[in-house]
């Protein structure tokens, strides 16, 4: 269960950096394979290196209502940009409207896989009652 949620956030980081690229000038990927490892590196800059440094920006954070945060996420696409050779992102501003673009379309990837997941994992109640002949029936 856990390699398949991983896989599942890790395609559906590929398909999100994809889409960003594809979308915006300033983000550059230069091969399949290249996606692949920035998915993979992206998503352990967000699980290790993003809370730190949330963490020790958040004083500007909150000076700033939240608007620093845009900040730090473009950081962690950029860190991610220059770890990955084929990744690259021309200018901060590039960073920053990836990282947002990047995690909007994550996150309707999510909503939609959800909303599928909760509909196919329904169940069905059937009642089945006991006639008074004996019989069994719906």
């Amino acid at each position: 269960m856990m390699t398949n949620s991983f896989l599942l956030l890790w395609l559906t980081n590929a398909v999100a950096l994809g889409v960003t690229a594809w979308l915006l000038s300033g983000v550059h990927i230069t091969s399949l394979f290249a996606l692949a490892t920035a998915a993979l590196v992206l998503g352990f800059v967000n699980a290790i290196v993003r809370p730190l440094l949330l963490m020790v920006t958040l004083p500007f954070t909150m000076l700033t209502l939240g608007l620093f945060y845009f900040v730090v996420n473009g950081a962690a696409f950029g860190l991610a940009a220059a770890l990955v050779p084929g990744f690259s992102v021309t200018s901060f501003f590039s960073a920053v409207l990836g990282a947002f673009l990047a995690g909007l379309v994550s996150w309707l990837i999510g909503m939609v896989s959800a909303r599928r997941r909760t509909v196919s994992d329904r169940s069905t109640i059937v009642e089945v009652h006991q006639h008074h002949d004996g019989r069994w029936g719906l």
